[in-house]
């Protein structure tokens, strides 16, 4: 979707601290649908709340079952069909686009500087397919292999440009050879390719090189024209000794001023260094290209991403996306016994779906930092998931229009108190807890939202 810079971001998240939601019990909340959800509250240190939840499952899919042989011929992988009816289906069409792009373009221009992959790389349908393990549970695979003359690996990533501020999570595990780069990812790219100064993208990867309980965090760039940015990353050791060929519930946290990660609940890493801040794609992959970051792999060896399910909740710019109004029916997808059902925290079992309130660009973050984990970082500095382009991702999807935001989209922080200042259109004018500017400037006005919020329209 085209981002609309002329009228401004049209975005929301809500950063309040819900006092009349106290701590309880897991199950205390009842279950209830979508429909009956105004926002979703998550349970990091700091409620934040989203006006969008989706869920999908691949541990009951028998019938979509096909464990595809590799493609020889790189060809035959460019034209690949899915493999199965599943995702064709609108469930997962909506949402999701399998990619097929290949790096030859950037392998022609011989510039180490802008790509030192070694073997060509082919992104394959035929890589994504369901499979089934010996309890008969099923699970999406995304694999990458080397084949005698090139690599195919498999990348699916959002339709939607939209997103912006999200809280996702995968239960997933990766396998195989060395060689290989596996990720979840947001990404928003930069105006040119020659621009990756300015991508904006929050990581998380796995590297098959790496020892195996190395999980590799980064808000990108992580690199620019003279070193590496050591604020950008973090290397960290898995808790509890676990390992990355372990099923696990990996989830990341993209909010204002901040990337969060978390594995198995526990929180894991924090940055808040150059968090990204306008609208972005979500994306998935498996790859190798024998370059720098991914390393060799060996001819026909291999190596997958594993998923159960992919859960998130998430706001989008999207035209009919954003929600405005008070949020009255308060949801969580945290603190629900049964997976992927929401359970109501505030409101009434039924009745209109509420709505949350539209909010400001990332102007003045409210989400406090995290403190880093106690494993320090290793020193090696990731290149992005994507991996077209070294030490940035490849642009996403030509097909899509994406328009860049200005360089500096984000208004320097004004003075505490509001007294001589003004906020810009869309940005926070007034609420509880709120001591930033409190006059609004380019012919708007404060309006109020919720006890939290008011804003500049």
């Amino acid at each position: 979707m085209r981002y609309d810079i002329d009228n401004g971001p049209r975005w929301l998240t809500l950063l309040v601290t819900a006092a009349s939601l106290t701590a309880v019990a897991r199950g205390a909340y009842p279950l209830t649908t979508d429909s009956n959800c105004g926002c979703y509250m998550t349970n990091a240190s700091r409620s934040n709340y989203f006006a969008h939840h989706h869920f999908f499952d691949f541990r009951s899919l028998t019938q979509y079952v096909n464990v595809t042989n590799p493609i020889n011929r790189w060809e035959d992988n460019e034209r690949a069909a899915s493999t199965s009816a599943y995702f064709r289906s609108r469930e997962w069409t909506d949402v999701w686009a399998i990619q097929n792009w290949n790096n030859t373009n950037l392998l022609k221009l011989n510039n180490s500087d802008v790509n030192d992959a070694t073997v060509k790389m082919i992104n394959s349908p035929n890589n994504i397919y369901i499979e089934r393990d010996a309890s008969s549970h099923t699970f999406m695979t995304m694999r990458t292999v080397r084949h005698d003359t090139f690599q195919s690996s498999a990348e699916f990533e959002s339709r939607s440009s939209g997103y912006q501020f999200l809280s996702i999570r995968m239960f997933a595990r990766t396998k195989g050879a060395p060689g290989a780069v596996t990720a979840m990812f947001t990404y928003r790219p930069p105006p040119t390719p020659h621009n990756m100064a300015l991508v904006q993208e929050a990581d998380l990867e796995i590297r098959t090189r790496d020892p195996p309980t190395y999980v590799q965090y980064t808000n990108q760039p992580s690199w620019n024209a003279t070193s590496d940015i050591p604020d950008a990353t973090r290397n960290v050791s898995l808790p509890g000794g676990r390992r990355w060929s372990d099923w696990a519930t990996y989830r990341m946290d993209w909010t204002p001023g901040s990337s969060t990660w978390f594995v198995n609940g526990q929180l894991h890493s924090t940055i808040s260094f150059q968090a990204p801040r306008d609208p972005a794609q979500v994306m998935f992959n498996s790859w190798s290209d024998g370059g720098s970051w991914s390393g060799p792999m060996k001819v026909n060896d291999q190596a997958a991403m594993q998923i159960q399910w992919i859960e998130l909740v998430y706001n989008n710019t999207d035209p009919g996306n954003v929600k405005t109004g008070r949020c009255v029916n308060v949801c969580s997808i945290d603190e629900t016994t049964q997976l992927g059902t929401p359970v109501l925290m505030t409101g009434s079992t039924g009745g209109q779906n509420p709505q949350v309130p539209q909010q400001p660009r990332p102007s003045n973050p409210a989400i406090p930092q995290q403190p880093r984990p106690s494993n320090p970082a290793i020193p090696q500095q990731p290149r992005p998931s994507n991996p077209a382009i070294p030490q940035q991702p490849r642009p996403s999807n030509p097909s899509i229009p994406q328009q860049p935001r200005p360089s500096n989209p984000v208004p320097p922080q004004q003075p505490a108190g509001g007294g001589g200042c003004t906020s810009k259109k869309y940005d926070q004018c007034d609420g509880k807890n709120w001591n930033g500017c409190k006059s609004c400037g380019g012919g708007t006005t404060c309006k109020f939202q919720n006890d939290y919020y008011s804003q500049c329209l």
